[in-house]
């Protein structure tokens, strides 16, 4: 089995200054995602992997390639991909195609851990591709969830002509009458090499998708410094209460050495 790895960050950011180079409780940032796939690959070693890191920054660029122990290929992202506007799922199906003519070898999944969402444990990306390579062809992406604290048909509201009401039409007295909704947590997606090359990037997540459930770690991604401080204090707490996300951590710490 052949999978590629990507991960995918544009240099600066509009909401936290340099975001992907940031230190994380001592490791940079990026490197949680390096550790989860080492992780993950010496408990499967049946496959066969590549990672491939997809920026602009010359400057995350070095700081991947100053750890030795994951082996990670660089493309240097054309501006036209590098814009805020720009769909991940395009830069993605960038990676894919130049890894494929790069390697000469065709992918079984491939697997993007996003940097702004760094809270995951080996089993969780073991999770999505498993759910993902267990029904082939009719995901065309396996996404990370976790369970919703708010209900768009019950206790979310939008405006409307000027009045607040709830997001979605309909009624219901009690939350657990209305339908189960989930929060997408933004840290792993396993997506199917096919889709990635023939669906449109730009409404990639309206039909054909799949979920995992992962543990519910506040529902936080790094779009802010608030979100970056609050998220510290949240990974202390796993880290210290939780071994298979500590695993994670100490391991990243290696990959300094």
């Amino acid at each position: 089995m052949d999978i590629l790895f990507t991960i995918c960050g544009r240099a600066g950011s509009k909401g936290v200054k340099n975001k992907n180079l940031k230190t994380f409780i001592d490791v940079p940032l990026v490197y949680l995602s390096l550790s989860a796939i080492q992780l993950y690959l010496k408990e499967h070693t049946e496959v066969a992997a590549d990672i491939v890191l997809n920026t602009d920054s010359s400057e995350l660029v070095s700081l991947v390639q100053a750890q030795k122990a994951l082996p990670c290929s660089v493309i240097m992202r054309d501006s036209n991909l590098a814009g805020d506007s720009v769909p991940k799922v395009a830069v993605i199906r960038n990676s894919l195609v130049t890894m494929e003519d790069k390697k000469g070898k065709r992918y079984d999944v491939v697997v993007d851990l996003d940097n702004t969402s760094p809270l995951r444990t080996a089993a969780d990306v073991a999770h999505a591709i498993q759910e993902q390579l267990q029904h082939p062809g009719q995901y065309d992406v396996v996404f990370s969830v976790t369970s919703c604290r708010r209900n768009p048909y019950f206790n979310m509201v939008e405006e409307h002509d000027g009045y607040f009401c709830t997001s979605k039409d309909a009624v219901f007295t009690a939350r657990q009458q209305a339908p189960a909704v989930y929060d997408m947590n933004a840290s792993i997606y396993a997506y199917s090499p096919r889709a990635l090359k023939e669906k449109d990037a730009d409404t990639y997540f309206k039909t054909r998708c799949g979920i995992i459930m992962m543990k519910d770690t506040a529902v936080l991604d790094i779009d802010s410094e608030e979100d970056f401080e609050l998220m510290q204090v949240v990974a202390a707490y796993f880290y210290k209460n939780y071994p298979a996300y500590a695993e994670v951590y100490q391991n990243a710490k290696q990959l300094l050495s």
